[in-house]
């Protein structure tokens, strides 16, 4: 039953429109079409064709239900997810999660950094360790932006979401994938991933580029500037981001499995095994054309300063609430984060280190987190005490459940699989 307040509101004040309500989920859908995903799928569908897309849209399922619930528990208790668990859990319980949290973090923005600097030396020659450097100008752009109001950031990054789009629809038109195939393994799946180690190993990179830990924090604080002076009943508000979310998920959902469709048709159709990004790029022109190269490349700039861009306001997220602090100079800690967290990438690239590997490697690291995010997420969600009437019903209890116990499985297979040198 409605609050006489939110009753008395919504006779004053009309209702907002749907458009109000979209943006959080399409500022977080760029970290679901990040770099990281790129070098997954590219590498999985250059060495294994069509038969890893049905984990794309498991993971990309399990996706989808994870943010529903992340926005619902910043609509519902006003709190985001790093706030919650300070709240929640005991001091050491707490130093751990945000251990976890900041080692994804650093994951995150490895493979961002990666992806920036990639598409800089690709499309300008500038060198990668040059190029890693000039990716902390996104916080200044974060800045820069945010003077004009919120709404901008999110239109931006609608924008570079869309140019990611349009990139991929122009490349699957030009590779001409088997579209039969590409539907069987899209839906139905197969054992692939208990054949090998290797395959495993994708399977949870995949999973980890996919259901990102950095996007729980993120969305769950995210969707509370849609509840502010918002006249709407709770109701609606959660409606409306889980339309938010299923429709920015969903193209997300598309464009990562456009990736592995075109990699699939393009290179494993021919033979070639991509294990570098820039690889992918300089072979797609001999077999696609200059036009299939630039665009690919100018796709990779936008997905990582996108997805860059979006991983700083979730560490700022994750260091508020987790340390309870409030940093006046929202610069500083922006900055501070994007040093600590870009101090890996630089080493990587100093060494040496082969990108994709460092890509992959990175993901993996996500999947082994999510648990310690995932876990919690759903406790809180489906808790009645702090949810009220909008904790999760039994489906929702069901499917969020069964979701984390997959998580936990593919976890414990790839340690099993590792040790016994499969």
């Amino acid at each position: 039953m409605a609050t006489v307040q939110e009753r008395t509101t919504s006779k004053a004040l009309p209702k907002r429109s749907v458009w109000f309500y979209l943006g959080p989920a399409f500022l977080v859908s760029v970290g679901y079409m990040d770099p990281g995903n790129w070098a997954t799928s590219l590498e999985s569908g250059s060495r294994f064709g069509y038969k890893l897309l049905w984990i794309v849209t498991l993971s990309s399922a399990i996706a989808i239900l994870m943010q529903v619930l992340s926005a619902k528990l910043g609509i519902v208790t006003g709190r985001d997810l790093a706030q919650m668990m300070r709240e929640r859990y005991s001091p050491p319980v707490r130093r751990f999660l945000f251990v976890t949290a900041f080692a994804a973090m650093m994951a995150t923005d490895l493979a961002e950094f990666m992806g920036v600097a990639l598409a800089l030396n690709l499309l300008f020659g500038i060198p990668l360790p040059i190029a890693v450097l000039l990716t902390v100008f996104d916080v200044l752009f974060i800045l820069w932006l945010e003077r004009f109001g919120f709404r901008w950031v999110e239109m931006v990054i609608l924008a570079f979401v869309a140019t990611i789009g349009l990139a991929y629809v122009i490349e699957i038109l030009l590779a001409q994938p088997a579209l039969a195939e590409v539907a069987r393994n899209a839906f139905l799946p197969n054992t692939t991933i208990f054949e090998s180690t290797t395959a495993l190993f994708l399977a949870m990179g995949i999973l980890g580029a996919t259901v990102m830990p950095h996007n729980l924090y993120l969305h769950s604080a995210q969707v509370k500037t849609r509840v502010r002076n918002n006249p709407d009943a709770r109701e609606r508000i959660i409606k409306m981001a889980a339309l938010d979310t299923v429709s920015a998920l969903g193209a997300a959902w598309l464009v990562n499995g456009a990736i592995l469709v075109m990699a699939a048709s393009v290179f494993h159709r021919n033979g070639i095994l991509v294990t570098e990004i820039d690889q992918a790029y300089l072979t797609l022109a001999p077999l696609l054309g200059k036009a299939a190269a630039l665009t690919f490349a100018i796709a990779l700039l936008a997905s990582g300063i996108s997805s860059s861009t979006t991983g700083t306001l979730a560490g700022q997220i994750v260091f508020e609430g987790f340390l309870n602090i409030r940093v006046r100079r929202i610069a500083l800690l922006r900055l501070g984060v994007r040093l600590l967290t870009m101090a890996p990438t630089v080493i990587a690239v100093l060494l040496a280190v082969r990108p994709v590997s460092l890509l992959v490697l990175s993901q993996v690291v996500l999947s082994m987190q999510l648990p310690f995010s995932v876990i919690p997420l759903v406790r809180f969600t489906s808790d009645p005490r702090l949810m009220g009437r909008h904790a999760n019903g039994p489906i929702t209890k069901l499917l969020a459940w069964t979701s984390a116990a997959i998580i936990v499985s593919l976890n414990v297979l790839l340690l099993i699989f590792a040790a016994l040198g499969i």
